[in-house]
C-alpha cells in the first residue's frame, strides 16, 4: 500500500466501502469466493479499481488478523509485512504487564510498525510514544492508536529523541517479503538496538531462534510459547530485567501463564518409562531442560532429544504429557503392520533425531481404523525408535 492508497482508504468514504465489504453481502461476513465476486461488483459500481484493492486487502488482513488481535481486529488497519511481525495481542499484553510491574508508567516503542505492542502499553495506562521510519505504516499505527493515550511520531528508532522512562525494540527482520538473515541488516540493525538499550530499560523482540551469542551478558534472556507456538525471545534490560534470571520460559495458554526459570541445564539421561513428556519450545530454546526434568521427576530419553520420561505422571502447562503404549522399531512396515492391528487412522507424527519426513510417512503409511495415536520416530538410549503414545488432553491431566 502507498500513501495514495492509504489516503483513499481513510476517507469516509473508503472507511465506509470497507465495513460494507467486510459485513459481506448478506450482513454474515464474507468468505473467499464473496472476495473474488465483490471486486467486479464494487469495480461495476464504479469505484476506483485502485481503492478496491485496498479495501478488500484490508478485509482479507483483518481476517487473518483475528488470530492475533481477536475482536480487535475489525477496528484495525495492517499491512503484509506489519501484521506478519505484529505481536499477538496476549504475548503483548505480558510485555505491558511486565513495564507496570517494574514501575513503568511511560514507554518508547521505537519502531513500533503496525501498534501492537503500543496498544497494549496504552490500555494498561502507560503513557506511549510510538516512533516509525515507514510513512505509511506510521499513518496505519496512528490509525491503530487513536483512542488511546498514545502518540506517533514519524521518525527514525535510534535517532527520534524521546522522553520516556523505558524503550520498546522490535527491530524489523524482513525487507518486504525477504527474511533478512544477518542482524546487521536488520531496521534498525541489532547492535545499535542493544547500545540504545543499554541507556534506560529495555526491551527487545526477536525472533526464537536466534543466536544466543548475539544477545547481551547483562541482560534476562526470555523465550515465549503461546499456545503451541513459540513466538519470540525477548531481551529485558535495567530494572525490567528480574535480579538473579538469567534465562527464563514463559508458556502463555487459555489457562493462564507459567514460567520457568534457571541457568542453561542439561538433563540426566534415564530409561523410556510409562509417560512421555514433550517440552514446549520456549522451555528448549532457553535451554532449561534439564530444570523441567528436575521437576517433573523425569530423565532424559536419549543423549541430545528433548523428549522426557518418567513412571509416574505429572502435570505441567510447561510440557505435554503422553502416556506410552509401545516401542517399535523405526522401520516403515513394522509400524504400518502394528497400526493396522490396532485400528488407528489418525495418526500425529513427531520427529526428534530421525532423518523421516511426517507427511511422507503418514501417507505411506496408508491408515485406515477408527483410533488415534501419537507417532514418536526419534532415539531411545541412542538408537532409533518409534514411540507410540497417547497425547493427555489438559482436562484429562487435571482430572488424574
Amino acid at each position: 500500500m502507498d500513501a495514495e492508497e492509504l489516503r483513499a482508504l481513510l476517507s469516509a468514504d473508503g472507511l465506509a466501502l470497507l465495513e460494507r465489504v467486510e459485513a459481506g453481502p448478506d450482513g454474515t461476513g464474507l468468505d473467499d469466493r464473496d472476495l473474488v465476486r465483490e471486486v467486479t461488483r464494487l469495480r461495476a459500481e464504479g469505484h476506483d479499481p485502485r481503492l478496491v484493492a485496498a479495501v478488500l486487502t484490508q478485509a482479507k488482513l483483518r481476517r487473518r488478523a483475528r488470530a492475533k488481535f481477536g475482536e480487535f481486529a475489525t477496528e484495525m488497519l495492517f499491512t503484509e509485512a506489519g501484521l506478519e511481525q505484529a505481536t499477538r495481542l496476549r504475548v503483548a499484553a505480558h510485555h505491558a504487564g511486565r513495564m507496570r510491574s517494574a514501575g513503568i508508567v511511560s514507554v518508547a516503542d521505537l519502531g513500533c510498525g503496525i501498534g501492537a505492542d503500543s496498544l497494549a502499553f496504552a490500555t494498561l495506562g502507560l503513557e506511549v510514544t510510538a516512533v516509525e521510519r515507514d510513512e505509511v505504516t506510521a499513518a496505519i499505527a496512528t490509525y491503530n492508536l487513536a483512542a488511546w493515550h498514545a502518540s506517533v511520531v514519524h521518525g527514525d528508532a535510534l535517532e527520534t529523541p524521546v522522553d520516556a522512562e523505558a524503550l520498546w525494540f522490535d527491530p524489523a527482520r524482513r525487507d518486504g517479503r525477504r527474511r533478512l538473515s544477518d542482524p546487521g541488516d536488520w531496521s534498525p540493525a541489532l547492535d545499535a538496538v542493544f547500545a540504545r538499550a543499554a541507556e534506560r530499560p529495555a526491551g527487545v523482540k526477536l525472533a526464537p531462534g536466534i543466536d544466543r551469542a548475539l544477545l547481551p551478558a547483562e541482560a534476562e534472556h526470555q523465550w515465549v510459547t503461546d499456545g503451541l507456538e513459540t513466538v519470540e525471545a525477548v531481551v529485558w534490560t535495567g530494572s525490567l530485567a528480574r535480579q538473579g534470571i538469567v534465562r527464563s520460559a514463559l508458556v502463555l495458554g487459555d489457562g493462564g501463564a507459567a514460567e520457568l526459570a534457571g541457568e542453561p541445564a542439561h538433563p540426566e539421561p534415564g530409561e523410556l518409562g510409562e509417560w512421555l513428556y514433550e517440552p514446549a519450545g520456549a522451555v528448549i530454546r532457553a535451554e532449561l531442560i534439564g530444570t523441567l526434568a528436575e521437576q517433573l521427576g523425569a530423565t532424559s530419553i536419549s543423549d541430545g532429544i528433548a523428549y522426557l520420561s518418567g513412571p509416574q505422571q505429572a502435570t505441567t502447562p510447561l510440557a505435554q504429557a503422553f502416556r506410552v503404549r509401545e516401542t517399535l522399531p523405526l522401520d516403515e512396515r513394522r509400524i504400518a503392520q502394528r497400526l493396522r492391528e490396532l485400528g488407528i487412522g489418525e495418526l500425529e507424527i513427531k520427529k526428534r533425531g530421525a532423518d523421516i519426513d511426517p507427511a511422507t510417512l503418514r501417507k505411506r503409511l496408508k491408515l485406515s481404523g477408527d483410533e488415534r495415536a501419537t507417532l514418536f520416530a526419534t532415539r531411545v538410549g541412542g538408537r532409533h525408535r518409534a514411540i507410540l503414545a497417547d497425547r493427555v488432553s489438559a482436562e484429562a491431566a487435571g482430572h488424574s
